[in-house]
């Protein structure tokens, strides 16, 4: 699974990060993740507020910090269970 932040580095990307590496490593998914802080590849998920959490190429959630029962239920459901 790839998970990816999309965002400038603000503090809110920087704790969407660490809550979705959390929520991963509490529920035991392996997931690789990665920071995009470049505008135009952000501007290529139709994002315009940050931060953005990215599941497996799609958008999850934009410009706020979900709930960890959220990222949750979305880590689940880009697994297939």
């Amino acid at each position: 699974m790839e998970i990816k932040i999309l965002g400038g580095g603000c503090a809110k990307c920087d704790r969407l990060d660490k809550l979705a590496q959390r929520v991963a490593g509490e529920l035991g998914v392996e997931a690789t993740f990665s920071k995009v802080k470049e505008m135009d590849a952000i501007m290529a998920y139709d994002v315009m507020n940050t931060p953005a959490l990215v599941i497996d190429e799609t958008v999850k959630s934009s410009g706020r910090i979900p709930r960890p029962e959220e990222v949750a239920e979305w880590i689940h459901a880009a697994q297939g269970t």
